[in-house]
C-alpha cells in the first residue's frame, strides 16, 4: 500500500467516523500489515485489493471478549399476584 493510499484511507475513516484520533499506521517492514489505531490502541488491519481494474480497501477489526464491558444483568421480572 502506498503512502498516498494510507493518507486517503485515513482521511476517509476520520471523516466517516467523525474523529481525528484514527491513525492508519504504515508497516515498519515491507510485507507486514498496515494497522489502524484509535488513540494508541491498534484496532484492526487494513488490506488493499485490486481485482478486474477496481481497487478496494478492507478493514478487519477483531474485538476480544475480554475487552467488552460485562453483560448487564437481566431485570428480575416482578412477581405480581394473579387474580
Amino acid at each position: 500500500m502506498t503512502p498516498a493510499d494510507i493518507d486517503r484511507v485515513q482521511a476517509y475513516l476520520r471523516r466517516l467516523l467523525g474523529t481525528d484520533q484514527i491513525k492508519v499506521v504504515p508497516p515498519l517492514r515491507k510485507g507486514q500489515s498496515v494497522e489502524v489505531a484509535v488513540k494508541d490502541e491498534i484496532v484492526g488491519t487494513l488490506h488493499k485489493d485490486t481485482d478486474d481494474g477496481e481497487t478496494s480497501f478492507s478493514l478487519t477489526m477483531v474485538i476480544l471478549e475480554e475487552d467488552l464491558p460485562p453483560v448487564p444483568k437481566a431485570a428480575t421480572p416482578s412477581r405480581g399476584r394473579r387474580v
